[in-house]
C-alpha cells in the first residue's frame, strides 16, 4: 500500500465529530466534499481523515494539491501526476487517466477545489463513472455540485464546552512564547476572549497566537477586539469572512514594512519555495537579498509563512490577502516578470548541468517546480516570446523524461508558433517537439520534425543542434526498425563534429548511445558491447546517470542475446537503480522487461513472471501495453515462454498476477533485491 498524504507538522486539536462523519461518508459514499470558509481547517482535517482511512484502500491514498493552479489548464496533469500516471501516448489524457484508475481501489484527495469547481466537477464526473473502486475526498469553500456528493460542513472549533479553540490557542502559544503562563491573573480570561472573538476559526487563532512573541495575551485580546468592534457594522461580507480578514489584517499591521512587501511579492510563487528562490523573485528596491532572508524569518515567526525544513509555503487565504496588496502596490507585472526571469534562469542552469554529478538533483528540481515553470512559461509566451522559446527548449527534455508529454508537446508547439523563426533556441524547441512525438509513438511526425531539425541546425552552424538532430533521427530510425540508417546518421555526425563544451558532450553521449543500440539491432554484438563499455566509462567519469542507465539496459540486452543470463540480470538491476533515482517510469518499465527476461533465462520462472507483472504496472503508468526497439519483442516473448515452461501456466499466472497486484514501489524493490519473497 502506498500513501502520499502530507505530513502533519503541528499538533492536531479536536474534530472528533467531524472525523466520525467523514469516516462514515468515505465508507458509504464515493465523493465526500469538506466545505467551509477559508481558514476553517479543511485541509488539516482532510489530512487527518485520509490517514485514518488509509488501511481501507488496497491501492493507497493519493493527494493532489490544486492550490498552486491559477486556472484549469494543469488540472488533469496535476491529478495524473498525483496518482502516478505519466502518459506517453497520443490518446486523450482523460481517457488514459480513466483507464489507469479503472481497476484500482484507492482514495484520491483533491485539496482546494473552489477556484476550479466546474473543471473539478467535470473531471470527477468522468473518473467516478469509469472507476468503481475510486473514492474521492475533496475540500472546497463551496460544494462541487455533483450528483451523489456528500457534504461535510467544517465549522470553526468550539469555543465553549469542549473548548477546542482554546486548546489550539494554548498549543500554538506554547510554541511561539513558551514562557507564557495561563495561570496568571487575566491571561486565561484573555485567551478565552480571543477565541470567542475569533469565533473559533483555526487560522485566525494561529495568527493571533503567533503574536505572543511580541505582545502579551492580554494585549492581543485588546487589539483584536478593538479592530473587530470597528468593523462590526460591515454587512458586506459574511461574519466569519470579516473575522478572518480582520485577523489577517491585524497580522499584516504587526509586520515590518519589508515583511509586508515580501508577503505581497511572494504570492507570485505557485508552490513551495526556498530562501534562494525568494531572494531572486522578491528582492528589489528597498528589499535587498539579505532583507528577504530577514523578512522571511519574520513572516515564519508570525505564522504568515509556514516553514518545513528548508521549504516555505503560504496558505491560500493568506496568499489571497498578499495578492490584494501586490495589486495595490501596482507590482503585479513586475513580480510576474521577476518570477519568469527566475525560472528561466533555473531552466538555463538545469540544461547546463544535465551532464555531471548534479544531474539527478536538477532532474528532481525541474519536476518539483513544475507549476512555477509552467506559470513562468505562460507569462513569457505572452510577454517575451524569444525567452519563451528558449525556456521551452531548455526544460523540454527534462519534461519528456518526467512524463509530461502532452504538456511538453503543447508548450513546444506554442513556442514555435509565436517565437523567432530561426536560431539555436528554435532549433532546440524543434528537437524537443520531435523527441516528444517520437516517445508518443508518432513516428511519421518524428521523421518530419527530424528532417526540419537537421536543416535548422545547419543554418545555425551549432554542433549542439547538429548532434541533437542526429540523435532524434537516429532514435526514430531505431524505433521503426532501420538500425543501419540509424548507425549511418550518428556516425556521420560524430565524425564531423568535435567534443567542445560540456553541453555538446551531452549530445555526443546520446549519439554514442544510438551507436550502441544500432550495433545491437544489426546483430554486431561484440562491437556493441565494446562501444557500450567505453560509453559507460565516460558516463561514470562525469557521474552522468541518464545515459549510463540506458547503456546498462543495452549491456543487459547484449548479454542476454549472447546467452549470459547472470550478467544480463546484473546490468538490468543497475539500469533499474539509475532509472529509479531519476523517477523515470518509462525507463523502469523497459528495465523490468529486460530483467524479467534475464531472470527467466536463469531458470527462475516464477520470479520472472512476478517481475513481468510489476513491469505491466509501469507500462500502464505510461499508457502503453509495452514498448522498446524491435529486437526486444521476440526476445521478450521467447523468455516468457521459457518462464512458463519452467513452472507451468498456472504457477506462472499466479506469480504474474501477484506482481500486478503489488504496489509499483514494492514490486520494483523486489526486482532490485533479486530474491522472490513470500
Amino acid at each position: 500500500m502506498v500513501s502520499y498524504i502530507p505530513e502533519e507538522s503541528t499538533s492536531f486539536v479536536g474534530r472528533k465529530t467531524e472525523l466520525g462523519r467523514i469516516e462514515h461518508a468515505l465508507a458509504t459514499r464515493r465523493l465526500t466534499t469538506l466545505t467551509g470558509s477559508g481558514g476553517v481547517g479543511k485541509t488539516r482535517l482532510a489530512v487527518r481523515a485520509a490517514g485514518r482511512a488509509e488501511p481501507g484502500f488496497r491501492d493507497g491514498v493519493w493527494w493532489a494539491d490544486l492550490a498552486p493552479l491559477h486556472d484549469d489548464g494543469l488540472l488533469l496533469a496535476t491529478v495524473s501526476d498525483a496518482v502516478g500516471l505519466s502518459d506517453h501516448t497520443l490518446r486523450m489524457p482523460m481517457d488514459v487517466l480513466c483507464e489507469w484508475l479503472a481497476d484500482k481501489r484507492l482514495l484520491l484527495v483533491l485539496d482546494s477545489c473552489e477556484h476550479l469547481r466546474p473543471a473539478c466537477a467535470h473531471l470527477l464526473g468522468e473518473i467516478l463513472t469509469t472507476s468503481p473502486g475510486l473514492t474521492v475526498l475533496a475540500t472546497s469553500r463551496q460544494p462541487l455540485g455533483i450528483k451523489g456528493e456528500q457534504l461535510v460542513e467544517v465549522d470553526p472549533l468550539p469555543v465553549d464546552g469542549a473548548a477546542d479553540a482554546l486548546a489550539l490557542f494554548r498549543a500554538r502559544v506554547a510554541a511561539a512564547a513558551p514562557d507564557t503562563r495561563f495561570d496568571e491573573p487575566g491571561t486565561a480570561e484573555a485567551a478565552a476572549e480571543i477565541c470567542r472573538r475569533l469565533e473559533g476559526i483555526p487560522l485566525a487563532i494561529e495568527l493571533a497566537a503567533a503574536g505572543t512573541g511580541r505582545h502579551t495575551v492580554e494585549q492581543i485580546a485588546l487589539r483584536i477586539g478593538s479592530r473587530l468592534d470597528l468593523l462590526a457594522d460591515d454587512s458586506i461580507r459574511p461574519q466569519r469572512h470579516r473575522t478572518l480578514r480582520t485577523t489577517i489584517g491585524w497580522s499584516h499591521e504587526l509586520c515590518t514594512p519589508l515583511e509586508r512587501l515580501l508577503w505581497a511579492r511572494a504570492t507570485v510563487l505557485r508552490g513551495d519555495f526556498d530562501e534562494a528562490t525568494a531572494r531572486e523573485v522578491c528582492a528589489g528596491g528597498p528589499l535587498t537579498g539579505d532583507g528577504v532572508a530577514t523578512a522571511l524569518r519574520g513572516l515564519v515567526a508570525k505564522s504568515v509563512v509556514v516553514r518545513d525544513g528548508t521549504r516555505h509555503r503560504m496558505l491560500d487565504t493568506i496568499r489571497e490577502y498578499g495578492r490584494m496588496w501586490l495589486a495595490e502596490l501596482g507590482e503585479d507585472r513586475a513580480a510576474a516578470d521577476r518570477h519568469a526571469a527566475c525560472f528561466l534562469q533555473l531552466a538555463r542552469s538545469a540544461h547546463a548541468g544535465w551532464t555531471g554529478d548534479d544531474q539527478i538533483s536538477w532532474y528532481h528540481r525541474i519536476a518539483d517546480t513544475h507549476a512555477d515553470l509552467c506559470a513562468a512559461l505562460d507569462h513569457l509566451l505572452t510577454h517575451d516570446t524569444a525567452a519563451a522559446q528558449e525556456m521551452a527548449g531548455r526544460i523540454g527534455f527534462f519534461w519528456c523524461c518526467c512524463g509530461h508529454l502532452p504538456q511538453t508537446r503543447d508548450y513546444a508547439q506554442r513556442a514555435l508558433d509565436v517565437g523567432p523563426a530561426r536560431g539555436p533556441h528554435r532549433t532546440r524547441v524543434l528537437w524537443v517537439l520531435g523527441i516528444c512525438v517520437m516517445l508518443q509513438g508518432d513516428y511519421p511526425a518524428a521523421e518530419r520534425i527530424g528532417r526540419e531539425c537537421v536543416r535548422a541546425a545547419a543554418e545555425d552552424g551549432s554542433d549542439e543542434g547538429v548532434l541533437a538532430a542526429a540523435y532524434l533521427r537516429g532514435l526514430t530510425h531505431l524505433m521503426v526498425g532501420r538500425p543501419e540508417l540509424s548507425l549511418r546518421e550518428v556516425d556521420r555526425v560524430l565524425r564531423s563534429t568535435e567534443a567542445g563544451t560540456p553541453l555538446e558532450s551531452t549530445y555526443r553521449l546520446r549519439c554514442h548511445l544510438i551507436t550502441v543500440f544500432a550495433l545491437t539491432g544489426l546483430g554486431r554484438l561484440d562491437e556493441a558491447a565494446e562501444a557500450a563499455v567505453v560509453l559507460r566509462a565516460a558516463c561514470e567519469a562525469m557521474d552522468e546517470c541518464w545515459t549510463r542507465s540506458y547503456v546498462d539496459y543495452q549491456l543487459a540486452l547484449i548479454a542476454l542475446l549472447q546467452g549470459r543470463a547472470d550478467a544480463a540480470a546484473a546490468h538490468a538491476r543497475s539500469m533499474l537503480s539509475g532509472k529509479h533515482r531519476l523517477r523515470d517510469s518509462f525507463g523502469i518499465a523497459l528495465g523490468l522487461d529486460i530483467l524479467a527476461a534475464a531472470v527467466a533465462a536463469q531458470g527462475e520462472g516464477a520470479h520472472a513472471a512476478r517481475v513481468y507483472g510489476t513491469g505491466q504496472l509501469y507500462w500502464r503508468m505510461v499508457g502503453h501495453p509495452q514498448r522498446g526497439t524491435p529486437e526486444l519483442g521476440p526476445l521478450r516473448e521467447a523468455c516468457e515462454r521459457q518462464a512458463r515452461e519452467a513452472v507451468g501456466d498456472a504457477a506462472y499466472q499466479r506469480a504474474f498476477d501477484r506482481g500486478r497486484a503489488d504496489s509499483a514501489e514494492a514490486g520494483l524493490a523486489l526486482a532490485l533485491h533479486g530474491e522472490l519473497l513470500t
